[in-house]
């Protein structure tokens, strides 16, 4: 029985993100949601707790939501604390411009690897891509996500 806490990504379905939350309230388990991209919930629990909401699911044939499944491990995909960190600067900035790239984020890992050093994304980590003609910085969550913010000034930025 694995008890040590770890962050799991959610997909949740036809918009039941309200249901979602209500279940893991009432279960007393964190969560991080966002509204740019409310279909992806966070959840920060041990594996047999999520491994029996995600039965419960299953059995009571409610499909509110999948869990992202690493194929090779037969495991759920473990979020590191750091991408969750830098996600949650970048989904929180109040920013307008967010963009939202994709499940495979390995596709937008080009590029140089920076720091923003000020403004509402201080703090985060990513890599530069060029889109739609403007520099901007892709966060990702392996396996799971990619969000590229809105342009973002170069003197802000510092190389990794």
């Amino acid at each position: 029985m694995d008890k040590e806490l770890h962050w799991y990504a959610l997909r949740v379905f036809w918009n039941r993100v309200g249901q979602v939350k209500e279940m893991l309230d009432a279960k007393d388990i964190e969560y991080y949601s966002q509204t740019i991209l409310p279909s992806y919930v966070f959840v920060h629990t041990d594996l047999d707790t999520l491994e029996t909401i995600r039965k419960y699911e299953y059995d009571n044939d409610l499909h509110r939501f999948f869990v992202y499944w690493d194929k090779e491990k037969h495991l759920p995909v473990v979020v590191p604390d750091k991408e969750l960190e830098i996600f949650r600067i970048v989904t929180s900035a109040g920013s307008t411009g967010l963009q939202f790239l994709g499940e495979d984020p390995s596709v937008y890992q080009q590029g140089d690897k920076v720091r923003v050093t000020d403004g509402p994304f201080r703090g985060a980590e990513g890599y530069i891509k060029r889109i739609k003609k403007d520099r901007r910085l892709v966060v990702t969550i392996s396996g799971v996500a990619a969000i590229a913010t809105s342009f973002i000034p170069p003197e802000l930025l510092e190389k990794i």
